[in-house]
């Protein structure tokens, strides 16, 4: 584990973050989590790009320059083949209910190894169960961010490894499939993908509008649309995508089997191009 806190490497045991930090005290925090392969950090401008308009939107502190600065000497530290990093942004150290001063504010980088789904585990796919909890957006009158208030996917997730599931679908109360605990949702009719519309319950994942480009590339339609639970029986394929696992298949939903196309592979081909130009 590598441990970067304000530009600052740390031994693990020897980071420390205080108690009157507004990350303990609120959960007022905002994050981005990346894929790096060697020492190469994927769609870092794209994630950075996302991270810098939340932190506008919600007036947190965000010095880009000594993030990126942080994140490459970081990445240059890495020494396995796939690496997830967390960057968490806070505010500080809190005295009351009133933001700290802008000067206030920290970063915390952590940089774990990972592994990626092999090709026996996509062409398995994955199993997904429903949530038993609603997805709810703390900051309402806003898009959905990547937010330190995360208790819904938390509680969703433990559902899902209860049931021995991959991932937790969340249903609104209008019966509308809209992402999964930690990953964004496609299904394919056909040869058009449909993904749910970003907004205050979706999020504008990174890894979606690569697969969302990757589908213009390869002249297939993407179209954001509603997707109902009744919808997931009848689709050609579904798949989920986020940042660490690019595209995974799912094969499961609720201990039904469901799609079984292989439209994913050339989006997952198309990105894999993609991602090599990134590598060069």
């Amino acid at each position: 584990m590598i441990v970067n806190i304000d530009g600052g490497f740390l031994e693990p045991g020897e980071a420390r973050i205080p108690v009157t930090d507004g990350s303990f005290l609120y959960g007022d925090t905002l994050f981005e989590t990346f894929k790096a392969r060697e020492k190469k950090i994927l769609f870092s401008a794209e994630h950075l790009d996302r991270l810098e308009l939340s932190a506008d939107l919600l007036g947190f502190p965000f010095d880009r320059k000594r993030i990126e600065s942080a994140l490459e000497r970081t990445a240059q530290r890495m020494n396995r083949p796939v690496s997830r990093l967390r960057l968490t942004l806070t505010r500080g150290s809190f005295t009351g209910l009133e933001f700290p001063p802008a000067k206030a504010g920290r970063f915390v980088l952590i940089a774990t190894p990972t592994e990626e789904p092999d090709a026996a585990e996509r062409l398995q796919g994955a199993h997904c169960v429903f949530a038993p909890n609603r997805r709810v957006n703390p900051l309402s009158h806003l898009p959905q961010l990547k937010h330190g208030n995360y208790a819904d996917c938390l509680y969703a997730m433990a559902h899902a490894r209860k049931q021995g599931a991959r991932e937790a679908l969340f249903v609104t109360e209008d019966d509308e499939v809209i992402e999964g605990s930690t990953s964004n949702l496609f299904i394919v009719c056909g040869k058009s993908l449909i993904t749910p519309p970003a907004g205050e319950l979706v999020l504008p994942g990174v890894m979606r509008r690569q697969i969302m480009n990757a589908a213009a590339d390869l002249d297939l339609e993407c179209r954001e649309e509603t997707i109902r639970r009744k919808d997931l029986w009848t689709a050609d394929e579904i798949f989920l995508t986020n940042s660490l696992i690019d595209v995974l298949p799912v094969t499961q939903v609720e201990n039904q089997t469901v799609g079984g196309g292989r439209l994913w592979q050339s989006l997952l081909q198309q990105l894999q191009r993609t991602i090599d130009r990134q590598m060069q």
